[in-house]
């Protein structure tokens, strides 16, 4: 069995990741006061860098200095549609003129209609609306355990049937459940003790996944392509066998799709390259084609449990947005966007592999649809701080991993200008980077930014 890989990232030299980090200096926070304005009063969760975006048209963006970028982040994979897609713009500004929300004690005019497309696109049965990716997968997690408690267990205490599992090297979010079931460490250990009761299985390790699968499991999470961890899908082995434990020991099988569906592989989800279902998915970016919204989809059994009081939302699942959704949804079905996706996805996946045999610090490219992840033996903020700086937009998880997700809409115009402004990106940094070592008094190997195998 394939497990994920555990890369060794070779630090870059002190005087280039000082030259090609993105941060915000201090000319540029005193020329636009409201980058001084988010430095001083914004939590520091996020290292931005000095330019503001005003707007966006299609796969492009632009900042206030009118500099135009190719987005291949996407609003990390949620603007499937693009920018100010005309159909979205047409709907939210008919909606907003009439109702923005009313709230859950009242039916609106969409929240059914889009509950019946969502059914229909994922075989399942019944939705909840909420307003995140975490959130449902908090949702999510109150269900399995729900379902687990019999009438035999006290309401206060921890029925037998409680543990999860979840995968390593997995990312299901950053709310305090979200993060329980988070196995990377760095999102996870500040916030301990976390919520108890959860056990991390080996990447596709069947044998793994049964030594640790009883009675007492009320769930298992699997990212059905993980996203964050560097575009690993889920094999179909461990998939089925997971699938077959679920049912042996009563316990629900959760697809986290919130990166990976609603068409981002080519599918409307991930898990439909497989013959079984789950019994709840989770979903949320690009539901709603930028605006924010997350949905729990499960199926009739887990959803006879639940009754009114026990999980709730104030905003989720107001009429402007689920009108925008049930339209993002539509838009994907008439213009085809699923076979694009498949389409463009091979083209981008050949691009970058092509590249890859030019540059010797890339071992490896993965990609599902247009979910891609370039592998690097080297950091890779420098990376993406020059992609800025050429007008091209992605981004860096796990340090080493540079990650694409276009909007389904990109051409492949588009394609070939990303990859020969990533090619560029390629050289100019590696060139660098070899210019800045051999002028370090103890050199380092130059064979790591080689452009040649």
């Amino acid at each position: 069995m394939r497990n994920s890989p555990k890369k060794s990232v070779q630090p870059l030299s002190a005087r280039f990741s000082q030259h090609g980090r993105m941060k915000t200096s201090a000319a540029a926070a005193k020329s636009d006061s409201r980058v001084a304005d988010a430095e001083k009063f914004l939590l520091p969760t996020y290292q931005r860098g000095s330019f503001v975006l005003e707007r966006g048209k299609g796969c492009y963006v632009y900042d206030a200095a009118r500099k135009k970028y190719l987005d291949f982040l996407g609003g990390i994979a949620v603007n499937a549609l693009g920018h100010a897609h005309p159909r979205i713009v047409k709907v939210i500004r008919r909606e907003a003129a009439r109702a923005i929300h009313f709230s859950n004690l009242y039916h609106n005019a969409y929240q059914g209609p889009l509950a019946r497309k969502l059914a229909e696109w994922s075989g399942l049965d019944r939705v909840f609306f909420c307003n995140s990716g975490t959130e449902a997968i908090d949702g999510a997690m109150k269900l399995a355990r729900l379902c687990a408690r019999t009438p035999q267990d006290a309401a206060a205490q921890s029925p037998r049937k409680h543990r999860f599992l979840a995968l390593e090297n997995s990312f299901h979010g950053r709310t305090y459940g979200a993060i329980s079931v988070t196995a990377t460490e760095k999102y996870r250990l500040p916030f301990a003790p976390v919520v108890p009761g959860v056990e991390f299985v080996r990447f596709n390790d069947v044998a793994d996944l049964e030594s640790k699968f009883d009675d007492s499991v009320c769930g298992i999470l699997i990212e059905t392509v993980q996203g964050e961890g560097g575009i690993y899908p889920v094999s179909e082995l461990f998939w089925n066998r997971a699938r077959a434990l679920a049912t042996e020991h009563g316990a629900l099988m959760i697809a986290d799709e919130i990166q990976c569906g609603l068409g981002r592989t080519g599918r409307y989800f991930a898990y439909q390259r497989f013959a079984s279902k789950p019994d709840i998915a989770v979903i949320a970016k690009p539901l709603a084609a930028g605006l924010p919204l997350g949905a729990i989809l499960a199926i009739d059994k887990v959803a006879s449990y639940i009754s009114p009081g026990l999980h709730g939302t104030t905003f989720g699942g107001g009429p402007l947005i689920c009108a925008a959704a049930l339209e993002c949804l539509q838009i994907i079905e008439d213009e085809k966007l699923l076979e694009n996706v498949r389409s463009r996805g091979e083209e981008l996946k050949a691009g970058l592999q092509a590249l890859a045999t030019k540059f010797a610090f890339i071992p490896e490219v993965r990609a599902e649809g247009l979910m891609l992840g370039v592998h690097l033996s080297v950091e890779g903020a420098p990376f993406v701080a020059e992609a800025a700086k050429r007008g091209l937009l992605i981004n860096c998880t796990h340090d080493h991993i540079l990650r694409m997700l276009p909007p389904f809409i990109v051409t492949r115009a588009q394609i070939r200008e990303f990859l020969k402004l990533f090619s560029a990106v390629l050289a100019s940094v590696s060139e660098k980077a070899a210019t800045a070592e051999a002028s370090t008094p103890v050199a380092r190997p130059a064979k790591k930014y080689a452009t040649a195998r």
